[in-house]
């Protein structure tokens, strides 16, 4: 039997830079940015589950469950991660940041599928500018818990991308440059809904 592959959507963020909720943006004036990750992620995994801090308080899209931030020793994305492989182990995540408005279904499928083909390592697509992993697009398997627990603990690591470098993740060139540009501040969102 395969290890499943579960979604988790990162919005634990304070997006202070934006000044409002990044999850709750409507890139297409009318489908919350969170609802639409998890809509990508349903097809491609048996469950999903939304990152979160305890101080959110959104209604979550149908048929998720939140998991709550609880590594303290974790800070930013990674809390979000290492929460969710403490919540449920023995299975692989699909972490997907929520203010990706570029990602598709083929971004996805991509990274599913190059992963499937060498499970015992993370997967992440390389940045199409500093060649870095992208920790917030990437399949994080099962196998490296406790590894990625042990570089938080022992070295103070809290850079998910750093982690990835370190652990050689399998790293896959984007098809289109812009695919995993996120929208930190509302200049960046006012120009993506221009386009």
């Amino acid at each position: 039997m395969s290890t499943p592959l579960l979604g988790l959507v990162l919005v634990g963020g304070q997006s202070r830079r934006m000044g409002r909720d990044k999850a709750l943006l409507c890139y297409d004036g009318q489908t919350p940015q969170i609802e639409r990750t998890v809509e990508l992620l349903k097809p491609l995994c048996q469950q999903v589950f939304v990152s979160q801090r305890e101080t959110q308080s959104f209604e979550l899209p149908q048929e998720t469950d939140p998991i709550f931030d609880s590594v303290n020793e974790a800070k930013g994305p990674l809390c979000g991660i290492l929460s969710a492989m403490r919540y449920k182990q023995k299975v692989n995540w699909l972490v997907l940041a929520c203010d990706l408005p570029n990602v598709d279904r083929p971004v996805l499928t991509k990274l599913i599928s190059h992963f499937e083909a060498d499970s015992s390592k993370a997967a992440a697509y390389r940045n199409s500018a500093d060649g870095l992993p992208e920790p917030l697009c990437a399949i994080y398997p099962a196998t490296l818990h406790e590894e990625l627990r042990m570089l938080n603990r022992e070295q103070g690591i809290q850079s998910p991308q750093k982690m990835l470098s370190l652990l050689r993740a399998h790293l896959i060139d984007q098809d289109k440059q812009n695919s995993l540009d996120n929208v930190n501040t509302q200049n960046e969102f006012a120009a993506f809904t221009k386009q």
